[in-house]
């Protein structure tokens, strides 16, 4: 029997109330969908598509070539509102970037981000208020979808570079180093929550080191904050995320542990009923755009070009300095085999999530970015 919230689900540190009166929607929404027509896409052909058990850390993402796949457009335009949490963040990039430079238009869409924080974003989506959300299936999204909301996980974002040191960071103890901490029992400094994804990699790199989620004691901070309580010995350990990890890479006293696993994104565009069910067309041709952007201006290690460094510094509304001193994202619109169900794992033993976990089928949809790419299942 499944003990899932259903009204109230859970988020970070606090509750999640969807006010929405659970806004359940049709029994059959999240069944299957009627198959639709996929052609062969030009400049995808070779490379558009990767196989989704492939969990190498090396694995090369998927990419078409630049400009592609071309857009088509819609016969009449749609006005799309996507919510996201942050706009200043880079990995928001692909997103803002295809408005600057029009790639929405292409297909007939009139789009419009919006922030909202995802307590606030996700009723909404299940409402169908919002058509879109740029955030993570968290375990108040997997709470929500059990309690009956038509929401999915549609396309991924990115993965971190291998030269990243963005996560866990701990401030050694005498006689400790790099490869010998003890973790078990030691306060962790953190601005996300237990009911994050990053809960996943959080677990797996605490494991390594005797530790684990039900092993240390949380201690929830502002952004600002994190990184001066690992400083002065508030929190012995610390979730620091870009640029903040740059203060202590190459200081002995403190020892990185581990971040997001290579090659698997845990993030990026979920879908509700409009997009899902309702209007597929303008579902793919969101995805069509937003793929495009990404082969188009971050196929590779776009901070390479000062220029466009530049222009994606003015566009975030940040440093250009600060873009520069941390590696290029592995920009990525892919979604891993089994990463749902790893998330859900974590989200167990952190005590947010109990009773059966939703089975993948469930939780993601690869077939609109198969589509959007001419993959034919």
């Amino acid at each position: 029997m499944r003990t899932r919230l259903v009204c109230t689900t859970l988020l970070a540190a606090g509750a999640l109330l969807t006010s929405a009166g659970c806004a359940k929607t049709d029994a059959n929404s999240n069944g299957p969908a009627k198959p639709r027509a996929v052609k062969a896409v030009a400049g995808c052909e070779k490379n558009g598509w990767t196989d989704p058990s492939d969990l190498s850390p090396d694995r090369a993402p998927a990419r078409c070539a630049k400009g592609t796949p071309a857009p088509v457009r819609l016969s009449k335009t749609r006005k799309l509102t996507i919510a996201t949490g942050t706009l200043s963040a880079e990995y928001v990039a692909p997103l803002e970037m295809a408005l600057e430079k029009g790639e929405f238009k292409k297909e007939g869409l009139d789009v419009t981000l919006k922030v909202l924080p995802t307590p606030d974003a996700l009723p909404l989506l299940a409402k169908g208020d919002i058509d879109a959300q740029w955030a993570a299936p968290e375990a108040a999204v997997m709470n929500g979808i059990e309690g009956g909301f038509d929401i999915k996980w549609v396309a991924s974002n990115f993965s971190s570079d291998p030269k990243s040191r963005s996560g866990l960071w701990v401030r050694l103890k005498k006689g400790e180093s790099p490869d010998h901490v003890s973790m078990a029992g030691r306060r962790l400094g953190t601005m996300i929550g237990k009911g994050s994804v990053i809960s996943y990699p959080m677990d797996k790199a605490l494991k390594k080191h005797g530790g684990g989620l039900d092993k240390i004691q949380f201690q929830q901070l502002g952004a600002a904050d994190v990184l001066t309580a690992l400083q002065n010995g508030g929190v012995d350990s610390a979730w620091l995320l870009d640029p903040v990890w740059r203060k202590v890479d190459g200081d002995k006293r403190y020892a990185f542990l581990g971040g997001q696993p290579a090659g698997e994104p845990l993030g990026g565009l979920l879908y509700g009923p409009k997009l899902l069910t309702e209007d597929p067309d303008a579902g793919v041709a969101l995805l069509r755009a937003y793929i495009r952007t990404v082969n188009t201006y971050f196929a590779g290690d776009y901070k390479k070009d000062p220029a466009f460094v530049a222009d994606l510094a003015k566009l975030l509304k940040t440093d250009k300095a600060v873009l520069e001193s941390t590696p290029s994202l592995h920009m990525d619109w892919e979604i891993r085999s089994g990463t749902t169900d790893r998330l859900q794992a974590a989200y167990r033993t952190a005590g947010v999530s109990k009773g059966t976990p939703l089975p993948e089928s469930k939780v993601v949809d690869r077939a609109m970015y198969g589509e959007a790419v001419g993959h034919k299942p």
